[in-house]
């Protein structure tokens, strides 16, 4: 595909890549069949599938984590003592337990074992912090929750509104129990009831960046996740039973979760487990674990591309890498650089009701779906799809440019966030005929023909910075709670050579800026990706005839001071923010610094 055609997909490119496909038909097939013959109401669940392999393949690995090696009877046999354990504690069906800890075995084995009883998992992200924190819980009512010891502080930052803590690692505090000894007297037998989950019930609660400034909690079924199994896993990724996935991704992520484990676990293959991304280590870690595939987002792709070049680059045994997020210019040079075959690109939000998947292995596009689509005309101006005369939408041309949205159907359904309200603001009604339904996924996508999309932008405040969502107004609150700080717009910028947009913020303020005293306060109140890098000091703010903040202009002219007349700040290092200096600029400008 070259570039003057924008990533138009065209027969032939279809035809090469299903040839190049031809020796993993069995294992698209199995995929196809599973998308098509899934219902809701299958008695089929996640839980389930992990006995149904224990049972085939009991001694073949299904989980490694550094030095540690997990068989499929071992990891069974452990996330069934949790199962047990849980019981003990009153979990039931429907009940919620939350997982408050980074990247480790006990977390997947937690999650079958709470999926096992008909329970949700819900997946904290552990970086959140105080009120945010307690926000989740609140929205999510778990009734148990299992803190490990390296997200002590975290949880000593919020309220706990959770009726059983139970502690995993050393300094057990007050009020906590002990899990291991819990564990040690549990039963190791698969728990009662497991076959009679249907596939319609939840498994997990995924927390994605909401309007208000606090996270949302969408719910994930083991429908959406068996179907996202037999999408991206089989039909994208096509793993074999001896593959060896690395996933250095939290566990909070449907990346690791759902695409990550999902492909595994259908493959009976082995998901080697990272306790955290390091792009200096990633490639001792997955020659370490000897692995065959990895999933990646596409910030990773770009860390791993800017590390020095090594002679050993290509020894290595990765053939197919999956994930979202793969820059058009980075897609060949990188791999070319490191010799991966199959790159599955796909395309799907938490939340989203369906996924695209690169099932082709072609070049810059996030792959294609079967299910109903539509990509529509939208208005950049008031950031809303275009409404016509009849009231309708219209699509777009092949090769356009507009909103994606997807029909929520019986079989495509939109489960939806914990808010009911969150949940309607998400749908169009009435799109192309009276009556009908769809999601509105938020992005713009280029429609590259035979149902292929390209991504193109977030529409809205929100955007991705360091592989993670942040939402504007979160990042504006903790900017306004700031003594001396009248208002706060914040929006997302391009830096040259970083992936997704990096926070900057228009200030209005009371007196003068202590930098190194709002770097302290921002640095205790957000996550570090959502801590603006560049600052801009404004008399007032232009505001439109609805007092809503104007941020197209602010978004286009940047930092540029040629753009710019007003003061421009800039978190040169995690302690300070300064007066941002010509020099400053010329190394933004050239990638040399990226925050």
């Amino acid at each position: 595909m070259s570039e003057h055609d924008q990533g138009r997909i065209r027969f032939a490119d279809l035809a090469r890549g299903a040839l190049r496909g031809v020796p993993a038909t069995p294992r698209l097939m199995k995929g196809l069949w599973g998308l098509a013959t899934l219902k809701p109401d299958a008695t089929r669940s996640i839980g389930r599938l992990l006995e149904q392999q224990a049972a085939r393949r009991p001694e073949a690995p299904a989980l490694r984590f550094e030095a540690q090696q997990w068989t499929y009877r071992e990891f069974n046999a452990w996330a069934n003592r949790i199962a047990h354990a849980l019981k003990t504690q009153g979990v039931a069906s429907g009940d919620a337990v939350a997982l408050l800890m980074e990247n480790q075995p006990l977390v997947l084995a937690a999650v079958a074992g709470i999926v096992k009883i008909g329970g949700v998992a819900v997946m904290l992200n552990h970086q959140q912090r105080g009120d945010v924190l307690t926000h989740s819980l609140r929205l999510t009512s778990p009734k148990v929750i299992i803190v490990g010891a390296e997200c002590a502080e975290a949880w000593h930052s919020a309220e706990h509104p959770v009726p059983v803590v139970l502690w995993e690692g050393d300094r057990c505090p007050d009020g906590a129990s002990d899990l291991p000894p819990l564990l040690a007297a549990a039963a190791d037998t698969n728990p009662p009831g497991v076959e009679a989950i249907t596939a319609r019930q939840p498994c997990f609660y995924i927390f994605t960046s909401g309007t208000t400034g606090l996270p949302k909690a969408s719910r994930m079924t083991h429908y959406r996740w068996l179907r996202g199994m037999a999408g991206l896993g089989q039909m994208g990724l096509r793993l074999k039973p001896d593959d060896v996935l690395y996933c250095c991704l939290p566990l909070y992520h449907n990346n690791a979760l759902t695409v990550s484990w999902g492909g595994v676990l259908g493959a009976g293959a082995c998901l080697a487990l990272g306790r955290r991304f390091s792009a200096s280590r990633f490639w001792d870690d997955i020659r370490q674990s000897d692995a065959t595939a990895f999933c990646y987002i596409g910030e990773l792709c770009r860390y791993l591309f800017n590390q020095p070049v090594k002679g050993d680059d290509r020894q290595h045994r990765v053939h197919s890498i999956i994930g979202n997020g793969l820059r058009p210019e980075l897609w060949e040079p990188f791999q070319r650089r490191f010799g991966i075959a199959n790159v599955s690109e796909f395309y799907g939000a938490s939340e989203s009701n369906l996924a695209f998947v690169n099932g082709f292995n072609l070049q810059r596009t996030a792959g294609f779906c079967p299910m109903p689509f539509a990509v529509v005309e939208f208005d950049n101006e008031v950031e809303q799809p275009t409404r016509h005369a009849d009231g309708h939408l219209r699509k777009v041309a092949t090769g356009g440019t507009g909103l994606l949205i997807t029909e929520v159907t019986e079989r495509t359904p939109f489960d939806g966030y914990t808010d009911p309200k969150a949940s309607e603001a998400k749908l169009l009604r009435d799109v192309f005929t009276p009556g009908d339904c769809w999601f509105n996924t938020g992005d713009l996508v280029r429609d590259q023909g035979f149902r292929h999309i390209q991504f193109v932008d977030r529409v809205g405040d929100t955007f991705r910075w360091k592989g993670e969502n942040v939402a504007t107004t979160e990042v504006e609150a903790a900017l306004s709670s700031f003594t001396g700080v009248e208002q706060a717009v914040v929006y997302g910028v391009s830096v040259p050579g970083a992936e997704g947009r990096a926070g900057m913020a228009a200030l209005t303020l009371r007196g003068t800026l202590d930098g190194g005293a709002l770097a302290r306060h921002l640095a205790e109140c957000l996550p570090v990706y959502a801590i603006p890098l560049f600052l801009r000091l404004r008399d007032d703010q232009t505001t439109t005839a609805t007092f809503k903040y104007r941020k197209v202009e602010l978004k286009r002219e940047a930092f540029d001071p040629e753009q710019v007349s007003d003061p421009l700040w800039i978190r040169w290092t995690s302690e300070a923010y300064v007066p941002m200096t010509a020099e400053h600029l010329a190394k933004v400008q050239s990638g040399e610094w990226r925050g």
